[in-house]
């Protein structure tokens, strides 16, 4: 059942690597703990090996396109999750925790999950930018972010060693959205970042081929009404801006704003919030920089359970409510990288080559949207089980669950070996079958 939708990925490698690709991603998905190379050999009983050194060429040696592989999985994942309306991109970057002489690239960063706006925390890694496609599955009930495009973003330090010019993760991201938006020409691109990516000069780089960015917008922006009409003969430059406004900080201040209540579905994972909005259109402008047309909302809670934030689109057009259901659905981009690191071993690899280094972790985190294809097989034919036990009853599946079902897959299909004579041969009682299976399966 796997083999037709694996075999997409076929044309990438020679005859003689595609089996060695396929047994390396056979054993990331049975392994538990580690994604060494020799971890996945384990897992499926090659631990005798000798010839174990063709599977590390796979990573470090092998001639095959990641940008290609990316997107024949982008292709998957839009056909599948979705195959019509906009298609909602999150992106974000993240650290590799790596050490290591041999670990050329790494640099040293804000930790952003031990760190806090008191408390200042550095780890030594390798940041990586990912793009995932932000689309809801019928049968999780809920939007997942599947990641298909990861690219290295090397340190400073390491390109100035290296006499190379330094691209900021700024340049990396609107690169591989315009990559993206040339392997989907047909299709409408909404990105939904963080405030990291709320800068003037990207929203107008993707504003200007047609992308729609949502993002935060800090509540002391500047911001002024559009440029006034430019009279025929008038001398000089043209504006750029017309009138000053007032800042959202002194419009959620003001007793005069008025404020229209919305009801925002799947509000990060709790079910329908209701919130207070208030919503205009406006020019963002900072000296020397370009002006950028953006539709805001200022957001508060009624019951005050989170601070005021505001949001921006780029596309005038789309309502309030558009704006906030696409912005919550970036939360997701978080949870799949927190589930990369607990069920797919990022940060457990060891390669040390710059090509193996910079092939691997973005295969682990394509394993996440992979497994997700593959679960969604299973759905299909009604053989995703989902776990229930006495004391707590599970409503939908979790990456957990998909994972374990990929794997009980696998393990069903390759069978178990046993010994030839019937002294050796002993049947194991059907509830310590299961709960060996059911250990073996969500190990992490």
């Amino acid at each position: 059942m796997f083999v037709s939708l694996l075999s997409v990925f076929a044309p990438l490698f020679s005859p003689r690597v595609w089996l060695s690709a396929q047994i390396l991603l056979l054993g990331a998905i049975l392994a538990p703990g580690k994604r060494t190379v020799t971890s996945c050999l384990r897992i499926v009983g090659l631990g005798g090996e000798h010839r174990f050194v063709n599977y590390h060429r796979v990573l470090n040696r092998a001639r095959w396109s990641g940008r290609i592989a990316s997107r024949l999985l982008l292709v998957l994942l839009v056909n599948r999750f979705s195959p019509t309306g906009p298609i909602v991109l999150g992106i974000d970057d993240t650290i590799e925790r790596r050490r290591g002489k041999q670990i050329r690239a790494k640099g040293i960063y804000r930790d952003p999950v031990r760190s806090s706006h008191s408390h200042f925390v550095k780890a030594s890694g390798l940041r990586w930018v990912s793009l995932m496609l932000l689309a809801p599955l019928p049968w999780a009930a809920r939007t997942w972010a599947l990641p298909f495009l990861t690219c290295l973003a090397p340190s400073e330090r390491y390109m100035r060693k290296y006499r190379r010019r330094h691209k900021p993760i700024l340049d990396w991201a609107r690169q591989m959205i315009c990559q993206t938006q040339r392997w989907l020409p047909n299709r409408d691109l909404v990105v939904v970042a963080d405030s990291a990516f709320s800068a003037l000069e990207w929203l107008q780089a993707l504003a200007q081929r047609g992308i729609t960015v949502v993002t935060r917008l800090r509540l002391d922006a500047a911001l002024y009404e559009p440029a006034p009409l430019r009279v025929p003969g008038t001398n000089g430059r043209p504006r750029k801006k017309g009138k000053r406004l007032p800042t959202l900080r002194q419009l959620l201040n003001q007793q005069t704003t008025r404020w229209q209540r919305l009801l925002v579905p799947g509000w990060y994972g709790e079910g329908d919030r209701l919130i207070e909005i208030c919503t205009r259109t406006a020019v963002w402008y900072h000296t020397g920089l370009p002006p950028v047309p953006i539709r805001w909302v200022l957001i508060r809670d009624p019951q005050e359970r989170f601070d005021p934030q505001a949001l921006l689109c780029t596309d005038l057009r789309q309502s309030p409510l558009t704006m906030v259901s696409w912005f919550v659905r970036r939360w997701q981009v978080e949870v799949t990288l927190q589930e990369v690191r607990k069920s797919l071993g990022v940060e457990t690899q060891r390669q040390g080559s710059d090509r193996a280094i910079a092939r691997t972790t973005p295969c682990l985190l394509a394993l996440f949207s992979l497994v997700t294809l593959l679960a969604d097989r299973l759905v299909r034919q009604g053989t995703l089980p989902i776990p229930q036990e006495a004391w707590y009853t599970k409503p939908r599946p979790t990456f957990a669950d998909a994972l374990a079902a990929v794997r009980q897959h696998y393990w069903a299909q390759m069978g178990f070996r046993v010994s030839p004579r019937k002294a050796h041969i002993a049947k194991l009682p059907k509830v310590l079958r299961e709960s060996l299976l059911y250990i073996l399966c969500r190990a992490a």
